[in-house]
This record gives C-alpha cells, structure tokens and sequence, in this order.
C-alpha cells in the first residue's frame, strides 16, 4: 500500500489484487443445462441491489457443480456483481450480497465474486460503496472504450485503484451508506408496489383481449405515430429540451436525462411532426429498444430525437391503456421477433407499424385510465420521494469518498 497526497488523510491507494479475492465464472455450455441441480448465477438474477433466482431456470447437475464447477460455487457473504451488457448509470443495481438461502449457487460467465483476503485490512461492505463511486466508474470507462455498455473481467478489476481507509472508517463509512441506502430501497419498494398494483389491474382488464385474436389491429391502424429519424442534433448547455432515447424507460420518464437544442436546431428536427404531452415514446433500437412511457406534465415546447416513435392516441385508443399494452410481456415478445440487427437490436417503423395488438372497446379504456390516475399519483410521490433519498444517498457518496463523512482532510 501507499499513500498519495490527494487522498485523505491516512487513505491509501491500493490495487484490488492486493486486498481482495476475484473471480469471474465459467463459461458453461448450452448443452450443458439441466432441467434440476444447481443454480447457475446469471447476470439477470441481480436487480435492484437484490438476487432473484426465480428470474432464470438455468441449472447443471450436482456431479459437475460440486466437482468440475467446485470452485465457482458461491459462498455466504460473496459481494456478487454482474460485469457485461451492464449500462453504467444502472451497475449500483447490479450489486449484491450472497445470503445463505442463495445456496447452493454456482457462477457462470459474465457475472464475478469477491472475497476479502484479510477482515482486518478491508471491509466488503465498504467495498461495495466503492463500486457505485466516480472514481471506479471513471477508471474502468478509460479501460473500457468502444462501447456505451459495461463489459469486463478479470484483466480490468486488477489494474483499479482501490481508496483505502482504515478498517475502522470504513466501517463507519459503510455503516453511514446502508442507513442511505435503506431510505431509498424502502421508496423503490412502494414504487414496485404500485406499479405491480397497476399491473394486476391491467390483466384483470384486459386479460381476455389478449386472449381474443378477433380484436387484434395493426397499431398504425389505432394509432398516430410520428418516427424521428435523421442525424442526432447538436446538444447545447441551455434552450428547447430534448427527449432522447435514455429518457425513456419502461414505464416511466427520466427528466434528468433531458438534453437541450437551440431554437434554430429545433426547427430542423421537427419536421415530422409536433408531439404532446401524454404521447407514448417507443425507442427503435439499442439497449433501451421496446422501451415505453409517456410524456410527462410540466414540459412546455420539447423535440424529440432520433431513435424514437411517438405514438398519439385517436379514437381507438387512449395513452394510458397504450402504453400498457405495448410493455406487455406478450407485445414485447412480439417486438423482439420482429427486430434485427447482431451487435445492436434494432426495429424497423415499418415493422413496427404492422405489429398487431388487441383493441379493447374505448369506453373500458377510459375506465382504467381513470383507475390507473389514482394509483399513479401516489405512485409519483413514492417516486418524489426516492428522488429526495437518492440524491440524499449520491451526496453521502461523494462526501464519504473525499473523507468529509468521517472528519478528514486531503493530506
């Protein structure tokens, strides 16, 4: 170890190797899963900071997982992360710990474990913070180049400069962090209450549709689109927002994401049509392709970008019920067939256009827009609120990294 003047005072920097064990997993075949036997940990089963086993049914044998796999099977207490196709802004939700009711759990390619060589030195809940930090996410950017998602291994973790504290200030800092991090998790609990809530009204709805071929219809039958295409527009500091791609996420939108054109730029990208608030965005390609939300309140004058469809709602439709069916598991599936495209996934307007979904009469639309406004308006103050205790966590972050959290000063 050793110390660099811009750390805090009794900080060092160190390399991973030097405090941690690591190791990513194996790369098992296809033809080797198996119906029962032993989890295989995929990067899928680590969302939201937690481990869901049920989200995959991939398993090999008991023979090969406690024999050729015996040393990629997970212990109680591993910090386990996924480590490819991960988008940076989301890897804090692709942390977790193994707890015992995991086992027996072996790894599998693309997702990694860490160990702690010594308790004494470092502390793995410390560690985790250190993950979620600019400073890792600014050295593992520079090793990774060519691509907007994360994938690494081995060969990057080991050339990370880890900021080290004593053990006691690491723990204090941890300590600091989870009690953060407990305050947000319990809002994004609400928030997938609600939305769940949302969900299970949806189905009691229009389950039977969905089940109804007859009443299928291409969506530009039952819909205005607009399709934004062209050359991505110069951004600018301030002026028209602009709703790109990443604002769009399932099920709702991220105003922090906005970007910002000037008002002659404006008037070249909004040529094809002018879109409302309450339009549902539906984005063509990349890794947010099949995302679906609509446009919020409190946007005055806006453009949209390119990558991105906006759907109006006529006399068939109405935007709430809209968005809904197109994040429907099976319309999603539908969309994911139709597109093309090895490296990035990508839908054509044209193919988009003819994809069929079921059209519910107008009147029981409007009946679950109306039920949907109630439950989503505590959904948005659960929401206001995780906005609060994420900023409240971020801020905690970076004073716990610089060493404001614990009283000291860069030396």
């Amino acid at each position: 170890m050793h110390a660099i003047s811009s750390n805090p005072e009794g900080w060092s920097i160190v390399k991973i190797p030097e405090v941690l064990f690591f190791q990513e997993g194996p790369g098992v075949r296809k033809w080797q899963f198996t119906d029962g036997g032993v989890k295989l940990l995929n990067v899928g089963n680590i969302n939201k900071g937690q481990i869901n086993l049920d989200s995959t049914k991939i398993f090999i044998s008991e023979d090969e997982a406690f024999d050729k796999y015996s040393h990629f099977l997970v212990d109680a207490g591993d910090l386990l992360i996924a480590c490819s196709g991960i988008i940076l802004d989301n890897f804090h939700n692709k942390i977790s710990f193994a707890e015992q009711k995991h086992l027996p759990l072996c790894m599998n390619t693309s997702t990694m474990r860490f160990k702690a060589l010594d308790e004494n030195v470092i502390d793995l809940y410390f560690f985790k913070y250190f993950l979620q930090t600019v400073h890792f996410n600014k050295q593992l950017s520079r090793l990774i180049t060519g691509s907007a998602q994360l994938n690494f291994g081995p060969s990057h973790i080991k050339k990370i400069d880890l900021f080290l504290p004593p053990l006691a200030e690491q723990q204090q800092i941890a300590a600091i962090l989870d009690a953060a991090d407990s305050l947000r998790q319990k809002d994004q609990q609400l928030i997938d209450h609600y939305t769940a809530l949302s969900q299970s009204l949806f189905l009691d709805m229009f389950g039977s549709y969905f089940k109804n071929k007859s009443c299928y219809r291409e969506i530009s039958k039952v819909t205005n689109f607009i399709d934004y295409r062209g050359k991505t527009p110069e951004r600018t500091t301030t002026g028209t927002p602009l709703i790109s791609a990443k604002c769009v996420r399932t099920g709702y939108f991220d105003k922090s994401r906005l970007d910002f054109i000037s008002s002659d730029v404006y008037r070249q990208v909004m040529t094809r049509g002018f879109p409302k608030v309450g339009d549902v965005l539906f984005t063509t390609e990349g890794a947010t392709m099949g995302f679906t939300c609509r446009i919020p309140d409190g946007l005055d004058m806006f453009a949209v970008g390119q990558r991105l469809i906006t759907l109006q709602s006529n006399e068939s439709y109405n935007n709430t019920t809209l968005e809904f069916v197109l994040n429907s598991g099976e319309i999603q599936g539908e969309i994911f067939k139709q597109a093309t495209g090895s490296a990035v996934k990508g839908i054509r307007s044209a193919k988009f256009a003819k994809i069929l979904i079921p059209t519910p009469p107008i009147y029981i639309q409007n009946q679950f827009a109306e039920r949907i406004q109630v439950i989503e308006a505590q959904k948005q103050r659960a929401q206001s609120s995780l906005e609060k205790s994420e900023a409240l966590f971020n801020s905690l972050l970076q004073r716990a990294f610089s060493g404001e959290l614990t009283g000291k000063k860069a030396a």
